[in-house]
């Protein structure tokens, strides 16, 4: 199983990105699947995620709410992560992972990690 991540860039901020996950697994429509984030210094935050039977999955920060949509196309075993309004806050290194059990905003419960994409917002 192998998730490749990419879309980020440099944005100013206000501006949009959709963030790609590829997946290379036979199962990917039956699975699970989180975006998380890592800031440099800090430790990786749950972001979205969203159920096979998409059902979605949002973090309660404040500062994420009504921001971010997380969705999927099954045929492109592809998740994504729309982001709107971004601020300069949401500079990071975005990483999605398949969940496995557990609890879904806590790192632990996923597997496969992508590489990750960075996001850089300037003001």
């Amino acid at each position: 199983v192998q998730l490749q991540a990419f879309g980020g860039g440099l944005v100013q901020a206000g501006g949009s990105l959709r963030l790609s996950c590829a997946a290379s697994m036979d199962t990917f429509d039956s699975e699970d699947m989180g975006w998380f984030r890592q800031a440099p210094g800090k430790e990786r935050e749950f972001v979205a995620a969203i159920l096979w039977n998409d059902d979605r999955i949002y973090s309660e920060e404040d500062s994420l709410k009504g921001r971010f949509t997380i969705s999927r196309n099954n045929a492109r075993y592809t998740v994504y992560l729309q982001m709107n309004s971004l601020k300069t806050e949401d500079t990071a290194i975005y990483y999605c992972a398949v969940f496995k059990g557990g609890r879904y905003t806590s790192p632990s419960a996923y597997r496969n990690w992508g590489q990750g994409t960075l996001v850089t917002v300037s003001s």
